[in-house]
């Protein structure tokens, strides 16, 4: 089975390598393309795969290249993990938002809109291009904004594009264990859109076990989730939300941390991954080591801000571990490739399960994986609250779309003018303004 990386030199390529190295079944990943605009990244991530792979036997095989049409030819699956300009572009989104007083982080308001603008023509590009040279690969995105890029892509792609996100499956994982039970048993009742999502059960032997968590304030506030919302917003909620929803109950308090942070997080992101490429240019540098080092230090200081207005503290050990992107997409491959059944929390088409969305739209939703892809499953209704945030964020996704697919000024306006995190349509003009002067990519929306 063969395997296409795009954005083939990013920093998190070794997780998704690591995976393919444990994984000893028949039918694994046999050959890795990786691909990537920059040829000295894909050569310093080439490096770290190869100290990877070096004591295990019967390695997927790696090449590199820059040809975007070669890597696609003959692959089985692709995975784009892609970001068109790079951590200086959101280093920029994040600037320009802040600066007008609104959240610039990458998928959540202004700064999410901007990069969904930036991305989506090189997304849908990427979908046209699998369609007709690769019509019979599957095409598992993570590239962000997850929901919108892979709603973007859908449109060409069909069913054969699903969206990961390893955020609500890390979530799942951390309420099992603070209940005492075996992730690998527990059922997660979720739904939203990407990075909007709510945990409205856990099941466990048939029975929800989320009452129990909720009546406990100790427990509630045991994990990271729970000490960002704190004991009594969740249970009002009577959720636990995706950690991106700080974004919205605590909007003002989070503007004003980042405002004053000493640098934002996509700044931090740019400065410590390019000390690792500059390290990795020196042929005799340790490359697992440098990598691994680096990988600590970004998991560590995720969210920080956040942490910081919720006076949650530093990363406790158990929050470190992520869902694990890297497994989600392993367990999605292997379902459809092997048909071996399964149950994963995926970004799919909406078909007719949650209310209030029309069938094309975009959700993150348990599904059922198997040999013929991904299926929602049934769900019951939103509550008020949530439907409400959630209808609204689509509706600036579909203008999104709309913008990037017609070059429309307008919608791009209406795009942020519409989020519930920016609350000015002045701004909404001034935010696009400012991102078209600092963004090369958005010369399109310059002019209508």
């Amino acid at each position: 089975m063969t395997l296409t990386i795009l954005g083939g030199g990013g920093f998190r390529v070794p997780l998704v390598y690591g995976a393919l190295l444990r994984d000893r079944r028949e039918g694994r990943v046999t050959h890795v393309t990786l691909h990537d605009v920059d040829p000295a990244r894909l050569a310093a991530v080439a490096r770290v795969l190869a100290e990877q792979a070096a004591d295990v036997p019967d390695a997927p095989e790696v090449r590199v290249t820059t040809d975007l049409d070669d890597a696609l030819r003959g692959t089985d699956f692709v995975f784009s993990a892609i970001r068109v300009g790079g951590l200086e572009g959101r280093a920029a989104d994040e600037r320009v938002a802040l600066a007008e007083g609104v959240l610039g982080q990458e998928t959540v308001g202004a700064g999410g809109i901007a990069y969904g603008l930036r991305t989506l023509p090189v997304a849908v590009d990427i979908a046209r291009r699998v369609a007709r040279i690769a019509p019979d690969a599957w095409v598992i995105n993570f590239t962000n904004p997850a929901g919108l890029v892979t709603e973007a892509m859908a449109r060409h792609l069909g069913d054969r594009v699903i969206g990961i996100c390893d955020s609500p499956v890390g979530l799942g994982r951390r309420l099992a264990r603070v209940l005492g039970a075996d992730p690998e048993r527990a059922r997660v009742d979720y739904a939203g859109l990407n990075h909007l999502g709510w945990v409205r059960g856990l099941y466990v032997d048939g029975r929800d076990e989320l009452p129990r968590l909720l009546a406990d304030a100790k427990l509630l506030e045991s994990f990271e989730e729970g000490r960002l919302f704190g004991a009594e917003w969740l249970r009002s909620l009577g959720a636990i939300p995706n950690e991106y929803l700080h974004y919205y109950y605590f909007n003002r308090e989070a503007v004003r941390a980042y405002q004053e942070a000493e640098q934002t997080r996509g700044a931090f992101l740019r400065d410590q991954q390019a000390r690792f490429y500059e390290e990795m240019a020196d042929p005799a540098a340790p490359a697992w080591r440098t990598w691994d080092r680096t990988r600590a230090e970004r998991e560590a200081t995720y969210m920080a801000e956040n942490r910081d207005v919720a006076g949650a503290g530093e990363r406790a050990e158990d929050d470190l571990e992520s869902g694990g992107y890297e497994q989600v997409a392993l367990a999605l491959m292997r379902a459809v490739a092997r048909d071996e059944r399964t149950t994963l929390i995926l970004n799919v088409r909406n078909r007719t399960t949650l209310s209030g969305l029309d069938a094309d739209a975009v959700v993150e939703v348990p599904c059922v994986v198997d040999a013929n892809g991904a299926r929602p499953l049934a769900a019951d209704p939103l509550p008020y609250h949530a439907a409400g945030l959630v209808t609204a964020v689509k509706a600036v996704e579909r203008e999104v779309i709309a913008a990037a697919g017609s070059g429309s000024r307008a919608a791009a306006v209406k795009a942020f003018a519409l989020h519930p995190l920016v609350d000015s349509l002045a701004v909404a003009r001034r935010l696009l303004d400012g991102y078209t002067a600092v963004h090369p990519g958005l010369a399109y929306l310059r002019a209508r």
